[in-house]
């Protein structure tokens, strides 16, 4: 069940306005503005997190790459750590980039007031679900099926 968005009185914030258009399962209370601001939080903080960690990530396989050469002077053993060392560095920062992504999907959503909704089935995920798991975009149901896959 996907409440309404009501009109509020003037003297209500946007966050508070926000949180109230959010998805809730039946039985779950409406979204607060503490609950909303606690999750926004963690968003962003988890976004600052993951920039740092992609420009370090970033400086650390432009100097391996640069590192690389052609392999003259080393030993097969070299080359390899090297390159091995190179994909492992690129796998995590493709990885972190996808959470990134995520992350800016969440805070689009909402913004967007989509926040809370699955994808899949466009019922509410649960409001546990998604504080315990901000990035969240499917309900609990949807997920288990995708995984099954």
């Amino acid at each position: 069940m996907v409440p309404t968005t009501r009109k509020s009185p003037a003297a209500k914030t946007s966050s508070q306005e926000s949180a109230s258009a959010l998805a809730v399962k039946e039985g779950e209370g409406e979204w607060t503005a503490a609950e909303l601001d606690e999750v926004l939080s963690e968003l962003h903080d988890n976004r600052a997190r993951l920039v740092q960690m992609l420009d370090q990530q970033e400086r650390e396989l432009n100097g391996l790459m640069k590192d690389a050469g052609d392999g003259a002077g080393q030993d097969q053993a070299d080359v390899g750590a090297t390159s091995f060392e190179r994909d492992h560095e690129l796998s995590l920062m493709l990885n972190e980039r996808e959470m990134l992504a995520q992350v800016d999907r969440a805070l689009a959503r909402i913004e967007a007031g989509t926040y809370g909704v699955c994808e899949s089935c466009q019922q509410p995920i649960g409001k546990m679900r998604v504080m315990a798991f901000p990035r969240a975009t499917l309900c609990l149901s949807c997920k288990q099926r995708e995984e099954r896959r």
